[in-house]
């Protein structure tokens, strides 16, 4: 499995090795001991989560309260998203900024998301099977989903102008800035 950095810290690539055949293809989707190494850390996880949504469905951005702190390593293993991390960390030098990937049962890619960033999804395929490990419990109270802006909200969903419609309720959340703000030094 290939590890590949991005300009923000704490977000990483991983593309595995596929080998296929005329029987199909098999691939190893994790393994802990290369996981640790590229992350730079022992990763426990406790949770796994597996989603099914329809195209243009958009799973909104969002983190985690700074004393709740929550990690994901996500992948799409039935069709496609363009998955999203945004640097939320106050005092990060790449606060505000985004990366993205298409995940696919395509180009098999997966996308470690360390604690203190936000991330969503956009469906791009006629459904979508999200897989993720999580590194906490899902606690409510501990969710924060920031509105990032008209503008960069759509331009962090697959390069679109505007938000897609499942992005609306963002209008109710703290702006990215504000949620920094106002999270514990």
């Amino acid at each position: 499995m290939q590890a590949i950095p991005t300009d923000i810290d704490g977000v990483i690539v991983f593309e595995p090795k596929v080998f296929g055949d005329a029987r199909g293809f098999f691939l190893e989707s994790f393994r802990q001991q290369a996981f640790d190494a590229a992350v730079g850390r022992h990763v426990e996880f406790v949770q796994d989560n597996h989603s099914r949504s329809p195209r243009g469905c958009c799973a909104a951005c969002t983190g985690r309260k700074r004393r709740m702190p929550r990690a994901s390593w996500c992948a799409c293993r039935r069709g496609a998203v363009f998955d999203v991390a945004v640097d939320i960390r106050r005092g990060s030098p790449t606060f505000g900024r985004w990366f993205g990937t298409e995940l696919s049962d395509a180009n098999q890619r997966q996308l470690w998301i360390a604690p203190g960033l936000a991330h969503g999804f956009l469906v791009l395929s006629e459904s979508a099977d999200f897989l993720y490990k999580a590194t906490a419990y899902y606690e409510p109270a501990a969710e924060r989903s920031p509105a990032m802006g008209r503008r960069r909200a759509g331009d962090c969903v697959a390069g679109r102008r505007r938000p897609p419609a499942g992005l609306g309720q963002g209008r109710r959340r703290p702006h990215v800035r504000r949620v920094a703000k106002a999270r514990p030094a």
